[in-house]
């Protein structure tokens, strides 16, 4: 009957709204916590946002400053109240303010980076699939996409040249820190075309927030709808049709609507165009190398030979050019340039071995080869010291007859 009454004049004064349940004003605010606690609980979370919130009450029970009444859902009702949860703790942390930024026009900035995608079994084997792109970040121009089975420095070294010889030479190129990223090919590479060489820091993918959006649009719009595949370069086909036909030209929320390819068409950019000259002196590098007693010199993982058996113990210049497939170093000795070839040890079984101090075409050194017989100088030194010893027993002879007489 209370309750009924209670509901009767309920009814009267408000209506059918005067019986709806009214939701309790500390509603989420956690009774049981006093203001001293709520405190303690807020300040932990500030000092040590990776603390989980089992860990920050099972911590405070063991030494007696939280009673086993307070629940974690209670602590949680509390962080989201009071924006202390780990979404917020997430986005918030870090010693700067993030801001929204891009480059001032096209080919001010591009981004490189690597997308770790599906793994395969192709012809029995298991392929894992590194997708590598290049990125302006003024327009979120695709420039070059490319689908390998790895991700070292030459690949990408690949990939650049491909970029820069479509459209021409950026300003700045931004990078993550990993071991692709980081070689000494790379750096003077860049160095000597004049581009900055730049690295984000560790562990900050945020940093290339422009690269990730990429890869997860490419995951949602490809990767996530492979089905069956049999070979990189289908999966290569599907990505470049889908940056092609759909990205490129459609709007960009981060470009005000406008879509990429638009934007990074020829007219609104300076294209500052690479010679081929330029680009392989650029990809040209030189490195100290020891001749090895059989004429093997080793560059880059690969064996080569050369003739000029005089130079095996020496230390030697090795040049080349990473534009060269397959690779032809050359060694830089007393302003010669010796061609190496790569080793054929089955070859060499059948090969008769030249002399040291001549090529193989039977051409010294030096032009002739130098006398050098130390059994025959000393046989004619001998020869010349009897010769010498005849003489003088000759002449003391001619002196005793004549004292005689």
């Amino acid at each position: 009957m209370p309750t009924l009454e209670r509901w009767l004049y309920a009814y009267r004064q408000r209506g059918l709204e005067g019986l709806c349940p009214r939701a309790r004003s500390d509603r989420g605010r956690g009774r049981e916590l006093d203001p001293g606690l709520r405190q303690l609980l807020c300040d932990i979370r500030r000092e040590h946002p990776a603390a989980s919130v089992p860990l920050i009450l099972r911590t405070l029970r063991a030494d007696g400053r939280l009673d086993a009444t307070v629940s974690a859902s209670t602590v949680r009702r509390l962080y989201r109240q009071e924006g202390l949860d780990k979404i917020a703790q997430r986005d918030g942390k870090g010693p700067t303010t993030r801001l929204k930024w891009q480059a001032e026009h096209p080919d001010a900035l591009w981004h490189g980076d690597v997308c770790h995608g599906p793994t395969l079994q192709l012809d029995g084997r298991r392929v894992t699939v590194r997708i590598h792109a290049l990125l302006d970040d003024a327009s979120r121009f695709i420039l070059v996409v490319s689908v390998e089975s790895d991700e070292k420095e030459d690949t990408m070294l690949r990939l650049l040249v491909r970029a820069l010889r479509l459209y021409g030479i950026p300003t700045a190129l931004y990078l993550d820190n990993g071991a692709t990223y980081r070689g000494d090919a790379l750096r003077l590479f860049c160095s000597r075309l004049g581009i900055t060489l730049l690295h984000s820091r560790p562990y900050d993918p945020q940093a290339r927030g422009k690269m990730e959006r990429f890869w997860r649009t490419l995951r949602e719009n490809v990767l996530d709808h492979l089905g069956s595949i049999t070979s990189l370069e289908d999966i290569a086909s599907r990505i470049q049709a889908f940056v092609d036909v759909h990205y490129h030209a459609s709007p960009h929320a981060g470009l005000m609507g406008r879509a990429p390819g638009l934007v990074y068409a020829p007219g609104q950019r300076e294209i500052d165009a690479l010679s081929e000259a330029r680009l392989r002196e650029a990809l040209t590098l030189r490195q100290r190398r020891r001749v090895r007693r059989d004429t093997t010199v080793s560059v880059r993982g690969q064996l080569f030979e050369l003739d000029h058996g005089y130079l095996a113990g020496r230390t030697v210049t090795v040049a080349y050019c990473l534009l060269d497939e397959p690779l032809a170093p050359v060694v830089e000795v007393e302003g010669q340039r010796i061609p190496l070839r790569l080793v054929d040890p089955v070859h060499n079984a059948h090969v008769k071995r030249p002399p040291r101090h001549v090529t193989r075409t039977g051409a010294s050194p030096r032009g002739k080869p130098v006398a050098f017989d130390p059994g025959g100088a000393l046989r004619d030194k001998a020869a010349r010291d009897q010769v010498a010893a005849d003489d003088a027993d000759a002449v003391d002879g001619e002196e005793d007859l004549d004292a005689i007489f």
